[in-house]
């Protein structure tokens, strides 16, 4: 992978943004269904996202459901013409417990979910869309994404990307369509990801890294912050701000987009992005847990 200090980065070619995003997922209720209890907190907050230069915001239908994009659209619509908004679809929910959760695939499902996202969010073409699962079992995956492609030929959505998904599928998807985008967990504590990190570079797609300031993942918080904190102090940073760091250095597609409902919390993510490691720093926090091939 690439050593990045790059400031900014090109999805599919024609949407440059810069390299620190914002996930919407929190403005939401708890456990991510229903409403953002805090309404006007939420309004505001996501104009300080907008006003401090962030230029990419991700969501997704299932986010309240729907709550969420509406939410944004309050806040933001007219959108700033630099501002690019990625939404998803494929998962339904049917009520509060994650049990609820499940994928689905049917063609005319996921026309309906993009256009009602279009309607939502308040656009005539969706920027980035994501097939939200790989896991649905309804319809075969190289079908889900020849819907996606279908939509991309006919204006509705602007760039495909994909969320959840295997290798395999991400190849797979590659075949039927320009896979633009990708998502996988992937940070200092966990490397799940790293496999699709890599096919996502060797593909030029753009990889959005889950959870991107997290150290909880791997099961050994306490070895990583006593790894990340020298280089913390040196920086005049904190642990978190150092993990989105080596995000943003680990390689020249990833496009981290840590959530919050803090404004002070923002900052300081978008502050991550002044920090310059040293060649050896990357280094050094990438071998503090094993990358297999």
């Amino acid at each position: 992978m690439t050593f990045s200090t790059a400031a900014t980065l090109t999805i599919g070619g024609d949407l440059t943004v810069g390299r620190v995003g914002f996930g919407a997922m929190q403005l939401t209720g708890k456990q991510v269904w229903g409403e953002y209890p805090d309404h006007d907190g939420g309004i505001a907050l996501l104009r300080a996202v907008v006003d401090a230069g962030v230029t990419f915001i991700d969501t997704a239908d299932v986010y309240g459901p729907h709550s969420n994009e509406l939410l944004i659209r309050e806040a933001l619509h007219p959108y700033p013409k630099e501002l690019i908004i990625a939404t998803k679809g494929g998962f339904v929910r049917g009520g509060y417990d994650y049990s609820t959760l499940d994928a689905v695939g049917n063609s005319n499902y996921l026309r309906q979910s993009a256009r009602m996202s279009a309607r939502r969010l308040g656009v005539d073409s969706i920027d980035l869309y994501y097939l939200h699962s790989g896991q649905a079992t309804d319809v075969p995956f190289e079908e889900q994404v020849a819907t996606l492609a279908a939509l991309k030929d006919e204006g509705l959505i602007r760039h495909v990307g994909l969320s959840n998904v295997t290798v395999a599928q991400f190849q797979l998807a590659q075949s039927i369509t320009s896979i633009d985008a990708v998502t996988a967990l992937y940070n200092v504590g966990n490397r799940r990801g790293v496999d699709l990190l890599r096919a996502a570079e060797a593909g030029d797609a753009v990889f959005s890294p889950w959870h991107p300031i997290s150290i909880q993942d791997g099961g050994d918080p306490e070895r990583i912050a006593a790894a990340l904190t020298p280089i913390a102090q040196k920086h005049d940073a904190t642990v978190q701000q150092i993990a989105l760091a080596w995000l943003l250095h680990r390689a020249h597609n990833t496009l981290p987009i840590p959530g919050t409902t803090s404004v002070d919390h923002l900052a300081s993510n978008l502050r991550a992005a002044a920090i310059r490691l040293t060649e050896d720093e990357v280094t050094a926090i990438t071998s503090l847990v094993p990358e297999a091939a």
